[in-house]
């Protein structure tokens, strides 16, 4: 099937290894030019001649002046963009009653600003695409809290309520908005975390299956889906929705 991503511009970012970078990847094989980002600089050179990126930089999606930077390289870069994929690293584990209030501060900056920082710079260039994209990576947790992740508890429901509000704003310039919210995908997040892949599937996920949920979000065949959060968890999450 074609996707109708050949040649589409994309940003995506924290896209040195894990989730992104399978995002990355996903978009790269469908004849997607991308562009990628990460706070290190060495890594993010290394994955962007590794999975053949068009451009990359280093950046710190939690800063102001390092999103403006990375939306303008690749827009010079790409020479414009349709789809942005707003990944981020997950805040540190901890529950209420012990994680300090600059915690919450640096959660606020990373999870939820990085995404708002993100589409405020990249949405007029993404206005003139005919095939408007705007992909946010949240969590799992974003549905069903998890015992001591309270600050992913907080901050990727937030981003999931901006992304709601987003799709109803954008819809009328025929730009989609959704989340792929993953469980147990076996990054080294998951691994530190030391979480289990509680799941009717039984097994952890692999990064390059969200990739694939990416691309295919990003499609021309998923234009009337938006507003939408995609759980990638082997069926973890019991509610109905």
């Amino acid at each position: 099937m074609d996707f109708g991503l050949r040649d589409r511009r994309a940003l995506v970012t924290a896209a040195s290894k894990g989730l992104g970078r399978a995002c990355a990847e996903a978009l790269i094989a469908e004849g997607a030019r991308v562009y990628i980002c990460s706070r290190d600089p060495q890594s993010i050179e290394a994955t962007g001649h590794a999975i053949g990126a068009a451009g990359w930089s280093a950046a710190d999606v939690s800063r102001q002046q390092d999103v403006e930077a990375v939306v303008r390289g690749a827009v010079e870069t790409l020479g414009g963009l349709d789809i942005v994929v707003a990944n981020a690293g997950g805040p540190p584990p901890g529950v209420f009653q012990t994680t300090p209030l600059d915690a919450w501060d640096v959660a606020f900056q990373l999870t939820l600003m990085s995404a708002v920082r993100l589409v405020r710079e990249a949405l007029p260039h993404i206005k003139g695409s005919e095939q408007g994209r705007v992909i946010f990576i949240t969590s799992i947790t974003a549905r069903q809290p998890i015992a001591n992740l309270v600050l992913s508890n907080a901050f990727r429901g937030a981003v999931t309520g901006l992304a709601k509000t987003l799709s109803r704003e954008l819809g009328p310039d025929q730009i989609t908005v959704n989340c792929i919210a993953p469980g147990a995908i076996l990054t080294e997040r998951v691994r530190e975390l030391e979480s289990r892949p509680d799941s009717p599937i039984g097994r952890y996920g692999d990064p390059a299956e969200v990739g694939a949920a990416c691309a295919f979000l990003c499609s021309r065949q998923a234009a009337y889906i938006t507003g939408q959060t995609l759980g990638i968890d082997g069926g973890w999450l019991m509610g109905v929705h």
